[in-house]
């Protein structure tokens, strides 16, 4: 039996036909479709019209009443600059401070030499009267 080479040869050399249907260019016209399309939307269909609430103007931050209490080298207390009797006189300005209606700042500046139990004490008596506005000023001298 005698095989055909040329007939073989003949066969695989030829492109296969292509059952279906070619559908680059009909993709091809779409893309170009969907592109004029995208592009000739008006630019007011992608508003949303929407009525906005006015702005509240904010309350104008009032300047907030401060107490400066200071402590000197020798444990004395002063209320803004007055030199305080004793400790019970401290705890009534403290109390009176804490009766108004929008309490004061209380400012706390001891000199370095003052005695911690000192500072302490103005700082533990002013929290005890109901005060939420306390801080202790010139730190700074103290940082490293």
């Amino acid at each position: 039996m005698a095989i055909d080479f040329d007939a073989i040869a003949a066969e695989t050399d030829q492109p296969e036909l292509a059952a279906g249907m070619n559908t680059t260019p009909l993709i091809d016209v779409l893309l170009v479709l969907l592109v004029m399309l995208i592009i000739t939307i008006p630019v007011q269909l992608h508003s949303v019209n929407m009525e906005l609430p006015a702005a509240a103007l904010p309350p104008q931050a009032s300047v907030p009443l401060v107490v400066r209490i200071e402590i000197t080298a020798d444990n004395q207390v002063l209320w803004n600059g007055q030199l305080l009797a004793s400790r019970a006189a401290l705890h009534q300005q403290l109390q009176a401070a804490a009766a108004q209606a929008g309490q004061p700042e209380i400012h706390v500046q001891a000199e370095p030499r003052a005695k911690y139990d000192t500072v302490a004490a103005v700082l533990t008596a002013a929290q005890r009267r109901g005060l939420e506005k306390i801080g202790v000023v010139g730190l700074e001298a103290y940082v490293l």
